[in-house]
């Protein structure tokens, strides 16, 4: 504890009470419940799962409440709790091509089995303010609903099947785990994936356009874009078999990017891979775009010294609590380095003022 802020502990109780009178607001406007916050502002609640990496929406709900509204401070609050969480197992990896799809899109085939499925999505809305939201008792049209079932082929297959594609790197070994293991360089693509997965959406959003932009460009195409449910399954020991456990919602995009071949691999297509909890596109897309970028060293392509493809500038400030609690910490008190560099500027001052006199003096 810094010494000079002992005895504050009546200030940071008051501190509190103000927070939680804030975050209340006024008392005649009817309070925010959790399950509004988790049916109606599902993608702020789908971000801080993601980013949280703990898929739980109740628990979501009411860390965006507790916050009021601030999504990093809520991601804080569920990875946090997730700590203090006993861990029983782990599930066997789920097949996204069982996933029940609320939202299918493909920007390189229009005709795919299963069809493309536009589903809830801002893609095709007009961006302008509609007032009618700030009426009360709002009632939503009634939309045609259609949820794939059974498994439905990823697009890259069609490509695959004439050898136009690179085929997806087949690897047993079990996976890192960050949330328990510090990242550690080089990192292989399954540990670049995972932070990817739980890096700050605008960090990764704006390393992806620069990938657009020039700096390490890739030229991508959405092979497949998926929104949907897929089961979780988990071996049981006792049992002898795996049983599902539950479902999560998954948002997943594969990318299909030019590759003019290298010594040993001649032209074809390579991927780039997105996988993240709930309804977040955006995110999904960006994570494929800097994935692609990060393979340059694998797939033999020249370093262009853009930051998408430096592995230890993405990884290392993509994690938005660890930069928030670095960039944070500055505001806490630094009254003994403060008052030595003032000192320190001030002899240096004093230093010069005496070096002009004597110039001045000769």
């Amino acid at each position: 504890m810094y010494v000079a802020v002992k005895g504050g502990e009546r200030a940071i109780e008051n501190a509190h009470a103000w927070l939680a009178e804030e975050r209340r607001g006024d008392t005649a406007v009817a309070e925010l419940g959790l399950a509004q916050i988790k049916e109606q502002l599902k993608l702020s609640v789908d971000r801080v799962m993601a980013e949280g990496s703990l898929y739980d929406p109740d628990l979501a709900a009411l860390a965006i409440k507790q916050s009021r509204g601030d999504l990093i401070e809520a991601i804080f609050l569920i990875r946090a709790y997730r700590t203090t969480m006993p861990r029983f197992g782990s599930s066997k990896p789920v097949d996204t091509g069982a996933m029940a799809c609320d939202r299918r899109i493909s920007a390189t085939f229009k005709d795919l089995p299963g069809g493309q499925v536009l589903g809830p999505t801002f893609d095709y809305t007009h961006r302008l303010l509609d007032f009618k939201l700030a009426a009360d008792g709002e009632v939503p049209e009634t939309a045609m609903r259609k949820a794939d079932a059974g498994h439905v082929p990823h697009v890259t297959k069609f490509l695959n099947q004439e050898g136009l594609i690179e085929e997806s790197p087949q690897d047993d070994t079990a996976p890192p785990d960050l949330t328990r293991e510090p990242l550690e360089m080089p990192a292989n693509r399954a540990s670049r994936l995972q932070a990817l997965a739980r890096a700050d959406e605008g960090f990764t959003l704006g390393l992806a356009y620069s990938t657009q932009r020039g700096y390490g460009r890739n030229h991508a195409f959405v092979g497949e874009l998926r929104i949907g449910a897929v089961p979780v399954e988990m071996d049981i020991p006792e049992l002898g078999f795996a049983v599902e456990i539950g479902e999560v919602t998954l948002t997943e995009c594969e990318t299909v990017n030019q590759f003019k071949g290298s010594k040993t691999e001649p032209p074809q297509f390579t991927r780039g891979y997105g996988l993240v909890f709930g309804q977040s596109e955006r995110k999904a897309i960006s994570m494929a775009l800097v994935d692609r970028a990060l393979r340059w060293k694998e797939l033999g392509e020249d370093f262009e010294n853009a930051p998408a493809q430096d592995a230890e500038f993405v990884l290392y400030h993509a994690d938005n609590i660890q930069a928030t609690g670095f960039l944070e910490h500055i505001k806490l008190p630094h009254y003994v380095d403060f008052q030595s560099e003032l000192e320190l500027v001030r002899k240096l001052r004093r230093e010069a003022v005496s070096a002009q006199v004597q110039e001045a003096a000769e």
